[in-house]
């Protein structure tokens, strides 16, 4: 949200951090839904974060059963943190794509999560 949001206090690093990224950009169809709806709650223009993908900004990789039920896995796993659905397909993605490179502001939460079990994940911005 930061990244698409200028009134946001995390904004300049996000946007900073993204016009020095070399590597590419892959997400979930329910983070781009939880993105959409956090700003859309911000009275934000939702369809920012649609158009970023369009334009490139990211990949959205489908729903897929395995991850699905890799999703399902990590959030009883990680009920005492807690996960929710988009984190926990990020994690799930990020196992399948075998990277521990994770864009989020959430860092509570993702210090926390490990991929492929035990791994930590190194967080930007």
């Amino acid at each position: 949200m930061a990244l698409l949001d200028a009134s946001e206090r995390r904004h300049r690093d996000c946007a900073s951090f993204f016009a020095a990224w070399k590597g590419s950009v892959v997400t979930t169809e329910a983070v781009v839904t939880e993105a959409v709806y956090l700003l859309t709650s911000a009275r934000v223009d939702g369809t920012k974060v649609i158009e970023f993908c369009l334009r490139g900004g990211a990949t959205v990789k489908p729903w897929t059963e395995v991850r699905a039920r890799r999703a399902s896995e990590l959030m009883v796993k990680y009920d005492d943190v807690p996960m929710d659905y988009a984190d926990a397909t990020l994690v799930a993605l990020a196992e399948e794509l075998k990277t521990s490179e994770i864009f989020t502001l959430d860092r509570k939460g993702f210090t926390a999560y490990r991929w492929q079990h035990r791994r930590a994940f190194r967080i930007h911005p």
